[in-house]
Order: C-alpha cells, then structure tokens, then sequence
C-alpha cells in the first residue's frame, strides 16, 4: 500500500496535471468489491476510509477494529483480483468525536488510542479531525485549540506508523455523514480562513515537535458549499467558490470535499478541476444499494408472493432498534417512516451488518438465485439498469443487478478524477 497517488495530487496540479481521487468511505462489502472491481478494471489506486464511529479500537457500531477493516478489505480485494499495491486505506475523522460526552482530557486519550490502532493497522492516509467540542469545552472550539489537538494526534501516529502516513488537517467541518436537517444554502469557507487554518497547523505541528510531517499534509477540509440533509442536497456553485479556489496558490495542498454525495457528474468534475481533488462519498453509494435492494424487493412481491419482504424486516429492526435514527428524524409517522427508509442521509446504512438484515437481504437473494429477471420487471423496478442489461453491459440476475447500482453511482467519481482538462 502506497500513499504516492495522494502525495503527488497538489504538485501534478501547480504543473498544470489535475487530478483527484475517489474517497469510498462505506464499510458494505458489496461497495467496497464494486469499488475495488473499479479501480482494477481502471487500473487507478483506490481510497477506502473507514470512521471514527464505524471503526476504532474499541469496535465501532461495525465491531471492527482498524486492523479487522484492514482485513476485511484485503480479503475482498483478493476476491476481486485488486493488487493490495493499489490500495490506500483511510482514517476519517479521527479524533474525540465517539467521546465527546467525556472531559477534554479523557476523550483525547481515546482518541490517541485510537489513532495508534490505525497507524499500527497501516492505514496510510489520516484525517485529523479534532473540531468538536467535548463535554468541558467552549462551543466552538478556537481554531488554535483544533490546531493543537490535531498535532496531538498526528504525534502519535508519526510514533505509530510503520510508514510515514499523510494527513487532512481543517477546521470547519462538515458534520460526518451529512446534515441533519433541511439544508437551504451554504457559504463556501473565507479564503483567508483556508490560510489561517493552515498556518496554525504548520505551527502547532512545529511545537509537538513534528515539523517536517507538515510536508505530508496532503489536503486541507473546507467547506466548498455542497451538503446534503435528509431530504436535499445543495449543489456545487462554483462561482461562489472562486475566491476559496483562488487562495489555492497559497497553499502547498489540495482541499479534501466533503458530503459530495449525490452530487451531479458535472459538479463533481467541477470540484476537482477547481482543486477539490478528494471527493469523499459513502451514503451516496449505500443509499444506491438501499435502492436496488428495494428494486428487488419489488420484483420478488410479483415473482414470489406470499412471502416476507425485506422492507418488512428492515422496517421491523429500525423500530427495534431506534438508536440510530431517532433523534435525525422528526415529524409525523409517515415522515419518519419515509425518511427511515429513503433518507438522503441513508440511516438506514447502519443496519445491514445487524443480523436480521442479513438474513433477510439472504433470503431475497436465495429467491433468485442465478434467475435471470424479465427485462419488463427491471424496467419497472430497477429503471436505471434497464438500457445497461438490454446492450448487454450489466446481467438480469440479482447479484449482477445490485453491483451495477454501486458501480453506477461511483462512475461519476472516477471519471471526474481522472481528467487532465
């Protein structure tokens, strides 16, 4: 695993090369093989993140820790034929998030622990996100203070690392996961805010004693102005990012965007050609395979009546299991009902790995086995596949049909990273 690809974006675009990188942050497998299968059959290295609440040392809601994901992945990556060459792993939003109900002291020492357990699980890139406050803490937190307490935690990953590691540094970041509610409009982060946030950085790096680790910070988080709540999604304006864009020359660094979920192909293309050029996804792409799985929850209803359905059973588990839903979605029951299940925000993505949804998604996958589907029913159900199976690019059977939804929503990344316009 190298971080080369990541290390060499800022200097290809001051000699005019621009390029980017697809940051896949999800913890499905069917995401991660159709990413790596994308990167493979492109022959470019792929970004996986994993974060702070999805993993860490203590397990996260996945019950992983980093090196259990660093298996996870490898062990898909040999199924899909990917070179581990090729794979850069990530930590997103590193810092004291998960503790934030604890004092200052208390939730940045678990948050070190766990920034070691991923430097030692070799993830090569680490986003240093120490912007919310804990529980003996002002709100918000002085950007120095944020700046501090990142080079606390890139101390301990330099001491960690078996190989230098590259760091996201910012201060103004965008909630993990999306907005929790309507979202009506965005102010793309002040230019000399980029440049304060940075400086303070280099210096609190220099004072834990870490200077030359500087050099590695490879992407700066700003606020390009896209966003996206339960409901909406804020496209990129790029002319109000302009003089965000514009201070870029002042910079030894790309801005790393996130919440780019849902985003048109051409926006996103846009962001990295104004130097945005890590594009961070991870609801946008479950809330495809949510999508598909419907799809053919849909289609089994025709095909095989009279049994459970999948939308039943997720429906059933989220109300069990309300935790990580209820305090998002508000409203009547028919909103909250909606928003469970067809939320931008894909809430629901934190219940596949819970027992009964993978019995369930099992069970409707069983039904159809290796069947290939009547076109007229992926027409009806599965819309967005249709033109794909009839030209032969995409097969009728589930499985066929449940990758190409992923691989459909990651297309508009990888094209936009590659280009040289």
């Amino acid at each position: 695993m190298s971080t080369a690809a990541l290390l060499a974006l800022a200097p290809a675009r001051k000699t005019g090369r621009v390029r980017g990188i697809p940051s896949i942050c999800s913890a499905h497998p069917v995401v991660i093989a159709a990413s790596l299968a994308m990167g493979r059959a492109r022959g470019t290295p792929v970004l996986i993140e994993a974060t702070c609440n999805q993993v860490n040392h203590e397990g996260g809601y996945t019950g992983m820790t980093p090196a259990d994901f660093r298996s996870f992945v490898l062990r898909i990556a040999a199924e899909e034929g990917f070179d581990p060459a090729g794979l850069i792993l990530g930590g997103d939003h590193l810092g004291p998030n998960p503790w934030t109900a604890l004092p200052a002291a208390q939730a940045m020492a678990k948050a070190c622990d766990m920034v070691a357990a991923y430097a030692q699980a070799g993830f090569g890139k680490i986003h240093l996100d120490a912007s919310m406050s804990c529980a003996d803490d002002p709100t918000p937190l002085l950007d120095a203070t944020i700046a501090r307490r990142n080079a606390q935690l890139a101390a301990v990953a330099e001491a960690h690392s078996p190989t230098p590691p590259v760091y996201i540094i910012g201060t103004e970041v965008p909630v993990p996961g999306g907005a929790w509610e309507e979202v009506e409009g965005l102010t793309p982060t002040a230019p000399e805010a980029a440049i304060t946030t940075a400086n303070l950085h280099r210096q609190a790096f220099a004072a834990e004693g870490i200077a030359a680790a500087f050099d590695r910070v490879v992407g700066l988080v700003v606020q390009p102005g896209v966003e996206f709540g339960n409901e909406n999604v804020v496209a990129y304006d790029r002319p109000a990012a302009r003089g965000l864009v514009g201070c870029l020359s002042e910079l030894p660094m790309l801005f790393e965007a996130h919440s780019t979920d849902y985003q048109t192909p051409q926006a996103l293309a846009d962001l990295v050609q104004d130097g945005f050029g890590i594009l961070k996804v991870g609801p946008g792409l479950t809330f495809a395979l949510r999508e598909a799985l419907y799809g053919l929850d849909h289609i089994a209803d025709v095909l095989f009546p009279d049994r459970p359905s999948l939308r039943g059973a997720m429906e059933s588990l989220m109300q069990n299991k309300p935790q990580y839903w209820a305090k998002y979605y508000h409203g009547t029951p028919l909103h909250q009902h909606l928003q469970r299940h067809y939320s931008y925000s894909d809430r629901i993505r934190y219940y596949w790995t819970y027992p009964a949804a993978q019995t369930a998604v099992a069970d409707l996958m069983a039904l159809f086995g290796d069947m290939d589907i009547p076109e007229p029913l992926i027409s009806q159900h599965l819309g967005a596949a249709y033109a794909e199976v009839m030209t032969g690019q995409t097969g009728r059977t589930a499985p066929a049909l449940l990758r190409a939804a992923v691989a459909r929503a990651l297309v508009p990344y990888f094209d936009a990273c590659v280009s040289d316009a």
